[in-house]
């Protein structure tokens, strides 16, 4: 299908953290648009300024997305090319901009990548663990009731698990996924990555959040965390068997709910409840 104009909406990866990951082809394309939409345009003008990039810049987040996703689509029409950024790392991957592309490609318009940093790509490459399949899961719930049962629903997956994390939650969703995925599940905490203070720990999840606890330098800044995938059937069942006794817990005593759990998910009572 031809394109409806000659325009190209371009998703730009931003840095997130070294400046020098700001690929060449990345500063042609901000230098070269008739306007930049950013998540935060304070904080794109600071990294603009860096280069010397005085493209003109429109606001898009969550909050106005769907509002001017249209009038944005209508400047592609009209042929003027536009660039899409987050605050860091590739638009959309927990950031705003869905809305804007699907409009643009509904309306026949160009839309292009320019690859560069992305926070979970960056962390898994590093981490060593199984990286043919993994589950990106961004953000968990603020709320622990919430974050809890998102953590017990995964604790069957296979694959390894991202997600992303904030400073002020960081030891709490920790202790949550000892209690979803066990003690001894392997997983890697990356902070800061690409930063002056940098740090990647490995280890199981017990220790991690023990170190975490221990040094206050270990819950500050931007985190991704990797959790290993349930490597074979019995720890399958004994995760399963785990999401279901704490749904059951909920409404019946705990040696019923353990029974329960144990016969639908094939996992072995004692490694769902000591009763």
């Amino acid at each position: 299908m031809m394109p409806a104009s000659s325009a190209t909406l371009h998703v730009v990866a931003t840095p997130i953290g070294n400046l020098g990951d700001l690929s060449p082809r990345a500063q042609e394309v901000l230098r070269t648009v008739a306007a930049i939409c950013a998540e935060d345009t304070r904080h794109t003008g600071q990294l603009l300024s860096q280069f010397g990039i005085a493209t003109p810049l429109l606001a898009l987040h969550d909050h106005n997305e769907e509002a001017i996703a249209g009038r944005l689509v209508a400047r592609l029409l009209a042929g003027e090319s536009l660039a899409l950024v987050s605050d860091a790392g590739t638009p959309l991957v927990s950031d705003p901009g869905f809305r804007l592309v699907r409009a643009a490609r509904a309306a026949g318009v160009r839309v292009s990548p320019v690859p560069g940093a992305c926070a979970a790509i960056a962390a898994l490459s590093v981490a060593g663990l199984p990286s043919d399949r993994f589950v990106f899961e961004g953000f968990l719930p603020a709320k622990a009731a919430a974050r809890r049962e998102r953590l017990q629903r995964l604790a069957g997956e296979t694959g390894t698990l991202v997600f992303y994390e904030s400073s002020h939650r960081i030891a709490d969703s920790l202790a949550d996924m000892v209690q979803a995925f066990g003690a001894a599940r392997p997983a890697v905490v990356a902070r800061e990555l690409t930063k002056l203070f940098e740090t990647v720990l490995d280890g199981d999840l017990e220790a991690l959040l023990a170190a975490v606890q221990a040094d206050g330098n270990q819950r500050k800044g931007e985190f991704v965390v990797m959790v290993q995938g349930a490597g074979d059937d019995e720890d399958a069942k004994v995760a399963e068997g785990r999401r279901l006794y704490a749904r059951l817990n909920e409404h019946l005593p705990p040696s019923t709910a353990a029974k329960l759990a144990a016969d639908l998910s094939g996992a072995p009572r004692k490694a769902l409840y000591g009763g």
